[in-house]
């Protein structure tokens, strides 16, 4: 059975939808932000919130982190600065790690290197994210799983040979990962989203759950990702579409992120256990709109019935139609008026009938 355990909730095949509010690095480097993001995603019912750690001076090239960086979207003169104002140390991880359990809602990270995922290991955090761009970085996947927490891996910008040598590099370490079928284009096309991919991914893993990692701009893909047999959903997440910052117009406001759980738990509900019942709710309304069986004219004691005898009409608290064969050819024991009942105990033959129906 596929299952993934994140800080003590379970996610698998017939449970519910595991909401992810990536918040990434839409709090603006801003430690008051960031709580309220906390706050109202989990008002808005997600599971987890996520953020990014990078440890800038590593990750980058000098020519990258040197860059200029002049734009209406910048918080440094070079790429470099930009990033690190937008970056969270530990003072901060550490009171949002704590603000986020006094509020119950799960907070993890992604680590895009290994310094980073070594500043989040300090933390014990719950589980790592790896993103799309470092699915091919099999030394990073690997120094990861061996910290033995779960793994969710975005698979954007990849052909399937790349996600099976991830795979093949994580699993043998550590099989607790999830798989986010991922389009890296921000926002992303409709018609570039593949959904058909979750169930790729679904039959080529068949032990590890599924998700999607969503860039497009709005909510009813998760449903269809739902039905297809994903059970993960990370969706970008802001307070608001227009603050400062590249991810903020894509991102879901508290609005659109509130509607996609409600959907999401809706879907889970709805799909049932495949079982066809009929529901005391549905009673009463079949019942208005159903047929039955009833006289169609005065029908005389002893009056063998002919089909033109015959009349369906609402409501249907009567002989259902199906039955009309069984009837057809019975001789009335008494009289019937015009839109009575047909009924077997009225007509000849009737303990047999009923012997029969018992």
């Amino acid at each position: 059975m596929r299952k993934l355990i994140i800080d003590g909730k379970t996610i698998q095949d017939f449970g519910q939808a595991y909401v992810i509010a990536e918040i990434g690095h839409n709090h603006q480097g801003d430690l008051g932000t960031a709580k309220k993001m906390f706050k109202v995603a989990k008002e808005c019912g997600a599971d987890a919130v996520k953020l990014q750690k990078r440890d800038n001076r590593s990750l980058y090239t000098k020519a990258a982190y040197e860059k200029p960086y002049d734009n209406r979207n910048s918080y440094g003169a070079t790429y470099g600065k930009h990033r690190e104002a937008l970056e969270f140390e530990g003072a901060e991880y550490k009171e949002l790690i704590d603000y986020a359990r006094e509020l119950g809602i799960t907070m993890f990270s992604t680590a895009f290197d290994f310094a980073s995922a070594d500043f989040l290991a300090n933390f014990d955090l719950p589980a790592f994210k790896i993103a799309s761009g470092d699915l091919k970085n099999v030394p990073l996947l690997t120094h990861i799983a061996k910290l033995q927490k779960p793994m969710i891996l975005s698979t954007g910008g990849a052909a399937m040979e790349d996600v099976n040598r991830a795979y093949d590099a994580i699993m043998p370490i550590n099989e607790q990962l999830a798989i986010l079928q991922c389009t890296a284009s921000y926002p992303a096309d409709f018609n570039e989203l593949n959904l058909q991919v979750i169930t790729t991914f679904r039959e080529r893993f068949p032990n590890t759950l599924i998700g999607l990692s969503s860039h497009d701009n709005g909510i009813a893909m998760a449903v269809a990702a739902y039905m297809l047999g994903a059970r993960i959903f990370e969706k970008h997440f802001t307070l608001n579409h227009t603050l400062k910052g590249t991810d903020h117009a894509f991102s879901l406001e508290p609005v659109g992120l509130r509607k996609m759980v409600r959907d999401l738990h809706r879907c889970h509900a709805a799909m049932g256990d495949g079982v066809k019942r009929v529901y005391e709710s549905e009673v009463t309304p079949i019942m208005k709109m159903g047929k039955k069986l009833v006289a169609a004219r005065n029908l005389p004691a002893g009056h063998v019935i002919k089909p033109e005898d015959i009349a369906i009409k609402s409501p249907g608290d009567g002989l259902p139609p199906y039955e009309i064969d069984k009837v057809v050819g019975r001789m009335v024991l008494n009289e019937l008026k015009t839109d009575d009942d047909i009924r077997f105990e009225v007509l000849n033959g009737a303990e047999y009938k009923m012997a029969a129906n018992g």
